[in-house]
């Protein structure tokens, strides 16, 4: 199984990036929000990945966060969602928008995707809103272990230089996110109820520290 590459990017296709590992060419499928941020050719890059293998197809699924691969592992379990329509609903929402719409019960903003009906948005709101505050508190630490790392590693290849690989630099929001549902669930709210009051917060002022964003949660959670 492979979980990761690190590499040079070949050449950026309409759905996919060839990124070269030491010599060996992996042809990764990616979704449009992916593909948008991935460096040019001859620039590196590193991707967390997926593989499937079937009977007729052994394929690499591309994310550039832990937590678009969790929700892409999560996604494909609901009945009816492949890793096509997986990848369309994360290239439409992104992971931190895929969080929000599950803990908001907002079945309407996964349907925006292409190739996903309402009953399918649905299905997938439905299935996977206890999951939304483990996936947001799981981005809010990535956030944090990038943050420490400096957002910059090396990239070893043989017979060549050392190149900087490019890795996203920390989201604020995803931490902020996931510091106010840890304090909240501390406080007593069940995670489901804590998650979609702060991603209505988030909604309403996505710069929001974790102070402003509990603190507008609260107010939303009082009468519950």
């Amino acid at each position: 199984m492979i979980g990761r590459l690190s590499g040079v990017v070949d050449y950026k296709g309409p759905d996919h990036v060839l990124i070269e590992v030491r010599g060996v060419g992996y042809v990764v499928h990616v979704s449009d929000r992916v593909l948008a941020r991935l460096p040019g050719p001859g620039e590196a890059v590193a991707l967390y990945t997926d593989m499937i293998v079937r009977q007729d197809l052994v394929q690499l699924i591309g994310f550039l966060t832990l937590a678009e691969k969790e929700w892409h592992r999560l996604l494909v379990g609901v009945q009816g969602v492949g890793a096509k329509a997986s990848l369309a609903i994360l290239g439409t929402l992104g992971a931190d928008g895929l969080s929000r719409a599950i803990a908001l019960g907002d079945w309407s903003a996964v349907a925006r995707a292409k190739g996903v009906g309402p009953k399918t948005a649905q299905r997938v709101v439905l299935d996977l809103k206890d999951r939304a505050p483990s996936v947001m508190a799981m981005a809010g630490r990535a956030a944090m272990a990038e943050g420490a790392d400096g957002g910059e590693a090396l990239v070893e290849e043989p017979a060549a230089p050392p190149r900087r690989r490019r890795t996203p630099a920390p989201d604020p929001a995803a931490t902020a996110a996931a510091d106010a549902l840890s304090a909240l669930v501390n406080l007593g709210w069940g995670p489901s109820d804590a998650a979609a009051a702060v991603a209505e917060a988030q909604g309403e002022a996505p710069d929001s520290a974790t102070p402003d964003l509990i603190r507008t949660a609260l107010k939303r959670l009082a009468p519950r």
